[in-house]
């Protein structure tokens, strides 16, 4: 009878110290673990970035941090991609000749998607952020205003795909990062043809 308690004994020391082990081994692997997740360093040098675009409504934006700097994602209406052709003449580059355009030619929103557009958030000009103003209504920089994006700082102006009108001081449209859409998913930085 006397080795049955013993071996009672064993089993919930044995038992315990499994526990405590299995702990242990957990907050040791943790880190490790945890190490092959992009660093901050490694994010701001331009790690991909992904982003839920299933909440966006229609005319509204987003803006998400690539390399430290902002970029704007617009879901565009279908009104107001087809109201892109009446402003063209007042555009200095309507096409993106002027610029290294990676998606130029493939939708009228600049990106490869037919309804959202992927902007880089700096103004061309000095680097301040243009704020997007998609009222169409008379403003004080335009009175024939069909919305788009203004920068306060220096008066530039650009239309909803970020194309630069002429006669401001930015001297090209806003560049357009490299990005991929699947279902749901935009990722920017990443450019998978």
């Amino acid at each position: 009878m006397e080795q049955n308690p013993d071996k009672t004994r064993r089993k919930v020391l044995i038992s315990m110290t499994a526990s405590v082990g299995a702990v242990g081994a957990a907050f040791a692997v943790t880190p490790f673990i945890a190490s092959w997740n992009p660093s901050a360093k490694a994010k701001a040098m331009g790690a991909p970035v992904k982003v839920d675009i299933s909440r966006i409504e229609v005319g509204q934006i987003i803006q998400v941090a690539w390399r430290k700097q902002p970029v704007f994602v617009v879901r565009h209406s279908k009104n107001a991609l087809e109201s892109l052709g009446k402003i063209e003449n007042k555009l200095a580059d309507p096409n993106s000749v002027s610029i290294e355009e990676p998606y130029r030619d493939l939708h009228p929103t600049r990106s490869k998607s037919n309804e959202y557009s992927v902007l880089a958030g700096v103004c061309t000009h000095l680097g301040c952020a243009p704020k997007y103003h998609p009222e169409v209504e008379p403003k004080p920089w335009d009175a024939t205003w069909l919305g788009g994006f203004f920068c306060p700082c220096h008066g530039s102006m650009f239309d909803i795909v970020g194309r630069v009108f002429k006669g401001v001081p930015a001297p090209t449209n806003l560049k357009v990062p490299p990005h991929n859409f699947q279902g749901n998913t935009l990722t920017i930085g990443e450019d998978k043809t």
